[in-house]
């Protein structure tokens, strides 16, 4: 059955999460995609792989990205969906209603119905986000069609509760080892600890304060954990050998580089090796057309705390911004579920902005 573009978008967010697209097989949904914004007039479509970029050509002064992923994590009895009560809301049920299907199924029913927006603009339904780096559908498009990307505003359609969260925070993760000599733990003495050495570097973790960056108007958390220890090879062996596995969420106002160099220089004296670098974004909220995106939504703006692919965009000197249905606590939960009322708030503030009119 072909996407009925015209239904509301709860009834198609209930439909494209019916059509199982966990990672590596977004395939159908995306033929399904690409036949509903093809016969499209005023959509110029292409396809990437699953990944389908279709945009307006109307001459306007500004364009605008608004895109979103179209796979899921994997099932768990979480399908078909179903509408429910829960705690008195009602709720779409089931896998992808969050992680962000209700996202795509909004940016699916405005680019049908928007022939005429205000800025131009790209919509992109992306795949592979829930893997690796490299199946990344946008990471993909930015190294083979770059220009598709281009524009002065980007929008990603993760779950926000249909309030805007502004750029993200970077990611890095990092072993960090410690080495010592083996012997028989009957003759410990012989032997030098090395999971013994790593307990300075869980007391720097321990006492180590984040800070709070004020970023464009937004305060950013960061945060610094250990997030894996391991070492030793049997019960009746001194180790010579530690690893503590860290992660450090920074705020957009640090580059990558610059983490590098802190934790490289708060761990000094060990063995740090960089495992997993991603900058973040800085979500440009001073740019005017973000300030006219904010006003026409409404709400107070939140940072972004975890990593997305606006900083895809922020690379770019894009300012980018999250907003999408859906409570990301929800996300890939077996309980997945998004509010209704979210994603018709989330439709009407895309439609209020694209159209110039008042939330």
């Amino acid at each position: 059955m072909p996407l009925d573009l015209t239904a509301s978008s709860i009834e198609l967010t209930r439909t494209i999460c019916d059509i199982e697209s966990v990672s590596d097989n977004e395939g159908a949904l995306a033929d399904l995609i690409e036949d509903a914004v093809s016969v499209l007039p005023h959509l110029t479509v292409s396809r990437h792989g699953d990944t389908i970029v279709a945009r307006t050509r109307l001459g306007r002064d500004q364009r605008v990205v608004i895109a979103g992923h179209i796979d899921t994590v994997p099932l768990n009895a979480n399908l078909p969906t179903r509408f429910a009560t829960i705690d008195g809301v009602d709720v779409l049920w089931g896998r992808g209603t969050v992680d962000m299907k209700a996202g795509v199924a909004v940016q699916l029913k405005l680019a049908a119905e928007l022939t005429d927006p205000i800025a131009d603009v790209t919509w992109i339904w992306y795949d592979h986000e829930e893997v690796s780096e490299a199946k990344n559908g946008l990471n993909r498009l930015s190294q083979s069609h770059p220009e598709l990307l281009a524009g002065d505003f980007a929008i990603l359609g993760e779950p926000t509760r249909s309030q805007i969260e502004g750029g993200c925070n970077g990611n890095l993760r990092a072993e960090i080892r410690t080495y010592g000599k083996r012997s028989h733990s009957a003759r410990s003495w012989v032997g030098e600890n090395a999971i013994h050495k790593a307990a300075p570097i869980l007391d720097r973790l321990a006492a180590y304060e984040a800070r709070q960056v004020e970023v464009d108007g937004l305060v950013y958390r960061e945060g610094l954990s250990a997030v894996g220890i391991t070492g030793g090879i049997a019960g009746n062996v001194i180790p010579d050998e530690c690893m503590v596995h860290i992660n450090y969420r920074f705020a957009p106002s640090r580059s990558a580089e610059e983490a590098v160099a802190h934790i490289t220089e708060l761990f000094e004296g060990y063995d740090v090796r960089i495992v997993d670098l991603a900058a973040g974004a800085r979500p440009g909220l001073d740019a005017p057309i973000a300030q006219h995106f904010v006003d026409a939504v409404g709400g107070t703006p939140m940072p972004k705390y975890g990593w997305t692919d606006v900083a895809r965009f922020s690379r770019l000197g894009m300012p980018a911004v999250n907003y999408g249905p859906g409570d990301p606590l929800k996300a890939h939960a077996d309980d997945e579920n998004v509010p209704l009322q979210q994603i018709t708030d989330c439709e009407r503030g895309l439609r209020a902005w694209l159209t110039g009119a008042s939330s």
